[in-house]
């Protein structure tokens, strides 16, 4: 079976990078992550946070990079800060309202990621979306994230995220083989209709299926935790999470 690497988003435990982002990049790499994706930089250079990383172990599964940083005259710097960070993986975690109000917008949207793609590829780097629930609510008849995806080359990467995916009425299964190979890291989030604080492996997502196509039907090199509501302290959700997820893959 494939090798799949476990990160997480630190999103997740977020005040504590804030507080203390070296004593938190310990625990979860002694919790027994081996990845981190990135969702702001803490005020510290590309080199600071390589070196950190590289001290406990730890590989960069990504960086969430908002859509300005991506846009235009700041695609260069953006890319000179993760090439020297280490960082292949350039994900946008959601858009300006005038980029998603329309179809049309969310075709011009992807056709500004294609010309993205090709400049980063040059540079060995990959961008891609990160979906949130809005993505699979109806506009103009149409579902947003078809829309997105037809429209973009297989160079842009899918990184869907299950929880939002299912809160917004996404079905993950059929997803995942719709679009095949786009699934370059996935966000595993939980989702249940009775608990909105389940933890990864408590709720409704069919995680060995999912398993299964990140598998057979996707290039996915990253699984990736997000956890963003808490019934414990975020540190402790996160370890639970791993947890669940190393007992449902066996």
């Amino acid at each position: 079976m494939r090798e799949i690497g476990v990160a997480v988003q630190l999103f997740s435990v977020r005040d504590a990078c804030a507080c203390d982002l070296p004593g938190t990049l310990g625990a979860v790499a002694q919790m027994g992550y081996e990845g981190v994706e990135f969702a702001g930089h803490y005020n510290r250079s590309a080199m600071e946070l390589r070196r950190l990383l590289a001290d406990l172990g730890l590989k960069v599964a990504g960086s969430h990079i908002g859509w300005d940083a991506l846009a235009g005259n700041e695609l260069d710097r953006t890319m000179d800060f993760n090439e020297e960070l280490g960082n292949v993986h350039l994900i946008c975690p959601g858009l300006p309202e005038e980029r998603r109000s329309s179809i049309d917008a969310w075709k011009e949207t992807a056709h500004l990621m294609n010309a993205m793609a090709e400049i980063t590829e040059k540079r060995g780097m990959r961008v891609g979306y990160h979906n949130h629930s809005v993505e699979f609510q109806s506009l103009e008849d149409q579902i947003p994230w078809d829309v997105f995806l037809q429209e973009t080359t297989a160079s842009v990467v899918m990184q869907l995220d299950t929880g939002n995916a299912m809160h917004g009425g996404g079905d993950v299964l059929s997803i995942l083989k719709r679009y095949p190979g786009r699934a370059t890291t996935i966000h595993f989030k939980e989702y249940s209709r009775d608990h909105d604080q389940a933890l990864l492996g408590e709720g409704e997502v069919p995680w060995q299926e999912v398993f299964g196509l990140c598998q057979d039907r996707q290039d996915t090199c990253w699984y990736i935790v997000e956890q963003e509501t808490y019934a414990y302290p975020p540190l402790k959700c996160i370890e639970l999470c791993l947890k669940n997820l190393k007992r449902l893959l066996g």
